[in-house]
């Protein structure tokens, strides 16, 4: 793993020289001499929604979920995404991961997981134990694979793949079109009940370990095979049952977060020009100027406040008072005017305020906001924001300055609100249970 710290949710990211050569990765697993390494596949191509492995989902792109599960389970020796998109890649790189550029060849439609896999293998000859994790199971937790693993290297597995357990009667169709079936697992007579049938182990696609000698026989199962059993909250998969909003939900109840602990932002510091507005001030010819909003961010704005998230706004070029009070009555938040020094006036809030820079989100669009967004428990940009606050922030959003970008960064503070609100409700009950 690489020891400089991450940068997650970018977009823009900056070229690297650096030799990725999974040899010269130093050693994490030190239960197995063997390299191990995670292999997650993520062609560009997709039918039913565009780039859909780094469309954002909760607030983080969708392969940045099995990515940082990956990364802080501590168990690989390497991390890589196999890639034949640009875009995939820079992300990949964004998030800690190493990245195998996929050739053509199984990159179709019609390519298996198996050979880009084994395509994988051959490239990098030192690598014994691969772990295909699938990119469309942002539930995967660091315990899931820590634990499977441990099936190859303790026990001497060759193989362990991720299932669920279903209770579902299964029918056969006879014929097709004839509708006529017969049972595959039940006898009609005797119907079992749910609590005395132990149902039946699904494979859930979230990974498959495998040692290189299976995976030159074409097989990515076979040997000594174990399974390793997720429970069905985990076992999550966007490509098969499952869709945006619905993911959503379930990956802020069910999904891993980081091992950081997450804060509850109690103030929202965001700047007027370039985050609020597009940036633009119109002037009348008898001097009178106007700068364009957008409902959807007062909206924002206004469930944040509704949630105890105080918002204030910082304008830092000149304008006139009575467009600053306007602001501030359609807002319904304060609007701090001419601020040139921003972190000294963010650090004089934050004291007045008795807070601490975790429990604060920052927006920011340039080069002013640099500090105060690396600062920032919570930090974000605009769409069109330059590649220098780009690369400060912790979160990038989708949308344009003045076009949805602060109700974006809005429900992604309410989401961390609410996973955050969660875990100490499960804490709490923990301590109760104890």
């Amino acid at each position: 793993m690489p020891k400089t710290k991450r940068k997650h949710n970018k977009r823009a990211y900056e070229g690297s020289d650096e030799d990725n050569s999974c040899a010269k990765r130093p050693k994490v697993n030190t239960d197995d001499s063997r390299h191990i390494s995670a292999l997650i596949l993520a062609r560009g191509g997709s039918k039913g929604i565009p780039l859909k492995n780094i469309k954002m989902l909760a607030g983080v792109p969708l392969i940045g979920w099995v990515i940082r599960a990956a990364l802080d389970s501590g168990v690989f020796d390497s991390v890589w995404v196999s890639t034949d998109h640009e875009e995939i890649a820079k992300v990949a790189q964004a998030w800690g991961a190493e990245v195998h550029k996929r050739s053509p060849k199984v990159s179709k439609d019609s390519s298996s997981s198996l050979e880009a896999i084994q395509e994988f293998s051959r490239q990098n000859p030192d690598v014994q134990v691969i772990c295909n994790i699938q990119a469309t199971s942002p539930c995967l937790h660091p315990y899931h694979l820590k634990e499977a693993l441990e099936l190859m290297t303790k026990q001497g597995c060759d193989s362990v793949f991720s299932v669920v357990r279903r209770h579902h009667f299964r029918w056969q169709e006879v014929k097709k079109g004839k509708r006529t079936t017969k049972p595959l697992n039940l006898n009609p007579a005797k119907r079992l009940r749910r609590q005395d049938w132990d149902g039946e182990l699904c494979e859930n696609g979230s990974f498959y370990f495998a040692t290189r000698e299976l995976i030159e026989k074409d097989l990515l199962q076979g040997g000594k095979m174990c399974y390793f059993e997720m429970l069905p909250e985990f076992s999550v998969d966007i490509d098969v049952d499952i869709d945006w909003p619905v993911a959503e939900q379930r990956v802020l109840r069910f999904g891993y977060f980081g091992k950081d602990k997450l804060e509850v932002v109690k103030l929202l510091l965001c700047n007027v020009s370039g985050c609020l507005t597009d940036g633009q001030i119109y002037i009348s010819a008898n001097g009178e100027e106007m700068v364009s909003t957008n409902t959807r961010d007062q909206f924002g704005i206004k469930k944040l406040m509704k949630e105890e998230v105080e918002v204030i706004l910082i304008e830092e070029n000149p304008i006139k008072k009575a467009l600053a009070d306007k602001l501030c009555q359609i807002m319904g938040c304060t609007v701090l005017q001419n601020v040139d020094e921003k972190l000294k006036m963010v650090n004089k809030l934050i004291k007045e305020k008795g807070l601490e820079w975790k429990e604060v989100a920052y927006m920011g669009t340039d080069e002013p906001d640099v500090e105060c967004l690396n600062l920032a428990g919570l930090s974000a940009v605009p769409l069109d924001a330059p590649v220098v606050a780009l690369n400060a922030a912790k979160y990038s959003c989708q949308c344009t300055a003045g076009r949805g970008a602060v109700r974006e960064f809005a429900e992604h503070i309410l989401l961390l609100k609410k996973k955050a609100k969660s875990q100490m409700e499960q804490d709490r009950i923990g301590r109760d249970n104890f």
